[in-house]
């Protein structure tokens, strides 16, 4: 059971949020978001808003608690690139690329195992003892 979420054209180029998700792709989903609530970068936040919604996404359509999450996926794709010009010296245009980026991620449901139900082990029966008359 998959969950698919989708982010496209965030303002912010590639490089910078892969960076971030080479750590957290080893993680369980409510453990990134931990992790990423406490860094002060602003590719952290974007990534903590996805995050946070993938997990909501995610455990509505699932209908699963968010413990049982994991990252199937989670990749960071180029997006469009703004194409600009600064001024440069002696009256040039220097070319400027506005990067953004396209934040992909798939959570899977695991199923937790359920420990098997101990076999009851019986003791062994005492053999009866025969009472035997004996000729005595």
């Amino acid at each position: 059971m998959e969950s698919l979420t989708y982010f496209k054209n965030v303002k912010i180029t590639p490089k910078k949020l892969r960076m971030i998700r080479d750590n957290i792709a080893k993680m369980t989903p409510q453990d990134a978001l931990d992790h990423l609530n406490y860094m002060t970068l602003k590719s952290a936040k974007l990534l903590y808003i996805s995050v946070h919604s993938a997990i909501a996404n995610a455990t509505s359509t699932l209908k699963v608690s968010p413990d049982v999450l994991k990252f199937k996926l989670l990749t960071i794709e180029e997006g469009r690139k703004l194409k600009r010009f600064r001024a440069g010296s002696r009256g040039m245009a220097k070319p400027l690329a506005k990067r953004y980026s396209h934040i992909k991620i798939i959570l899977e449901a695991v199923e937790v195992a359920k420990p098997k139900p101990k076999k009851l082990v019986e003791a062994p029966k005492k053999a009866a003892k025969k009472v035997t008359k004996s000729s005595t």
